[in-house]
């Protein structure tokens, strides 16, 4: 019997590399393509309106940003500015959500975010790349800056993360190397080696601090430019030294009723794929001293990526996704109860599956 397929949102033109959903608007953001290959394949943004039909999420294109001959590989989100890792470069991009004047939903004085519920049939299925604009909204898609932030012999930004307060981005690569950039300008503040081999992510705290996990197996503390700590999971973990273990994601996430509390968390994949696969596992570590609190297992499916919750009420629970049928995993933010995951050319809906905490 097969694996039970995730309810199917939407289906893009193109290969889908990164999902984003903005908190304020209630806009999924789906982002990808087929690159500068000459295979007709579409590069693209996708900025699509969720509603609630009949008590089913349904996704409607709002608005398609085409990025020429560059594929969108990864995505951060401050307020309306998107940070793309297209390539070897990082291309923002602000975008602004207008409400026409005399619309429906402006008449009432309507300030709900989110998705939006409607009542009748759900709407029959869309073409691929259809443009259709909800009633009164217009969505407008602006270039900022641009800069190359990978340097290595095939150069690509693999990773891209905005700081607490939206001021600075950190980018990583294939070089191994972290570059810090001032936003929106992108005027470059920091530069240093991080990991040799490629950065597999990055996060970075309100303290100033930086963590990074790569190819190489380590996982590490930085302030500045200056190495802090490494973490040490295998050596602490349950897994079988036998079992070599890379770190594959990694985010902070704020402690329920500790005004500035943080927990770092790590998702640990193993590195080589058996036909009897271990566990991938879930460790929570103390944000001061970077020692491990506590580690779940998270089932022997692959982790693709990791998404912290930015309420409070579920910060100690990550919500941590799988490549569902996905060729191309994609890195969501989910919504309250909902995973997002990209299959192919298609966004698929389930339930978040999240590993049992203690508090």
């Amino acid at each position: 019997m097969g694996r039970r397929r995730g309810v199917e949102l939407y289906r893009a033109p193109f290969p889908l590399y990164a999902l984003r959903i903005d908190p304020k608007t209630g806009l999924l953001i789906a982002a990808g393509g087929g690159g500068a290959a000459k295979t007709g394949i579409k590069n693209g943004v996708h900025f699509l309106q969720l509603e609630l039909i009949n008590g089913c999420l349904s996704a409607s294109l709002l608005h398609s940003h085409d990025t020429e001959t560059r594929a969108t590989m990864n995505l951060a989100l401050a307020g309306d500015i998107l940070a793309a890792g297209q390539d070897a470069q990082c291309q923002l991009l602000r975008f602004q959500v207008h409400q026409q004047k005399g619309s429906k939903a402006e008449k009432s004085g309507s300030k709900e975010q989110g998705p939006r519920q409607r009542k009748g049939a759900p709407p029959a299925e869309k073409k691929s790349g259809a443009q259709v604009h909800p009633e009164g909204v217009e969505l407008k898609v602006k270039n900022l800056e641009a800069v190359q932030t990978d340097f290595s012999n095939e150069p690509l930004q693999k990773v891209v993360c905005f700081n607490h307060d939206n001021t600075l981005l950190a980018t990583g690569g294939t070089d191994g190397h972290v570059r810090v950039w001032k936003v929106p300008s992108l005027e470059k503040v920091l530069e240093f080696k991080a990991h040799e081999g490629e950065i597999g992510d990055l996060t970075l705290g309100p303290d100033g601090k930086l963590v990074t996990v790569g190819w190489d197996f380590k996982a590490s503390v930085w302030q500045k430019d200056q190495l802090v700590t490494q973490l040490q999971w295998q050596e602490n973990g349950p897994a079988s030294s036998n079992t070599p273990y890379r770190y594959q994601a990694c985010r902070f996430g704020q402690v329920p009723d500790q005004l500035g509390g943080l927990r770092l968390f790590t998702v640990q994949i193993p590195h080589k794929r058996l036909r009897q696969p271990p566990p991938c596992y879930l460790t929570a570590w103390d944000s001061s001293t970077f020692l491990p609190l506590r580690t779940r297992s998270c089932g022997h499916e692959v982790i693709s990526c990791l998404s912290v919750r930015e309420c409070s009420c579920m910060a100690s629970a990550p919500a941590v996704c799988r490549p569902y049928y996905c060729d191309h995993p994609a890195a969501p933010d989910c919504l309250p109860g909902i995973s997002l995951t990209s299959r192919a050319m298609g966004i698929s809906l389930g339930q978040c599956r999240l590993p049992e905490q203690n508090h």
